[in-house]
């Protein structure tokens, strides 16, 4: 019996599926010369009927009132392509490669300025605030299925503007409940192009996903994005 896709990212599905065919596209390439798979267009409508199954299983967190909620519709479709491509044989750490590469390709194909004022506003007082805000929110975990985090400000000597800890991720929970821990870290990878395509230092040295007790995000600008 097919599952049921909550309204909220229904109504976000038509540009989901249009960002998914889009990595698709992307990573075609990358699935012939390293992935050494053959049948594209098989392996694309897999992961397309894989990505209709995610659509079913992704936890309603909030929707727009919850920052989470973004990352869930612009990175859980990479759990389709792992799940697919793990099927295939490939390995996990080539599984990483291609998604990561894929995402910033991705990522690049928006103007330079917009990306870079996205970063700017992320890092800037207002948002700052709001991220503050929504940390101390998310300990009321309205919903068991959200991440928790903490906001962390920066102390004497560090060099860093501010920083997020999560005590609980939203995807480390999707993938203990629907088998995905193996291919988990290829997620968290897709972090750090994230934010370096928008002027954004991330250090991390550590994760939920490979057994800390909390992943620690620390963010600063890029040194090209210092004296614009």
């Amino acid at each position: 019996m097919a599952g049921i896709i909550h309204p909220f990212y229904e109504s976000h599905r038509g540009a989901m599926e249009a960002a998914m065919q889009h990595r698709l596209d992307l990573a075609e390439s990358m699935m012939c010369e390293r992935a050494h798979l053959s049948d594209i267009d098989g392996i694309r409508q897999e992961v397309m009927d894989e990505f209709e199954i995610v659509l079913t299983q992704m936890p309603y967190v909030g929707g727009a009132a919850s920052r989470m909620s973004d990352f869930f519709m612009r990175l859980m479709g990479f759990m389709a392509i792992g799940r697919v491509l793990r099927r295939h044989g490939v390995s996990l750490s080539v599984i990483g490669e291609i998604e990561r590469e894929t995402y910033k390709a991705q990522l690049l194909t928006v103007p330079e300025a917009e990306r870079v004022a996205s970063g700017r506003q992320f890092l800037s007082s207002e948002n700052q605030t709001l991220l503050r805000d929504q940390a101390a929110k998310s300990h009321q975990q309205a919903f068991p299925e959200d991440f928790v985090y903490d906001f962390v400000e920066p102390g004497p000597g560090d060099n860093f503007e501010f920083g997020i800890n999560y005590t609980a991720c939203g995807f480390c929970k999707f993938a203990a409940r629907h088998g995905d821990k193996e291919i988990l870290p290829s997620i968290c990878g897709l972090d750090f192009d994230a934010y370096a395509t928008r002027g954004i230092h991330l250090e991390r040295t550590q994760t939920l996903a490979g057994g800390a007790s909390h992943c620690n995000f620390r963010f600063s600008r890029l040194p090209s994005d210092q004296d614009e």
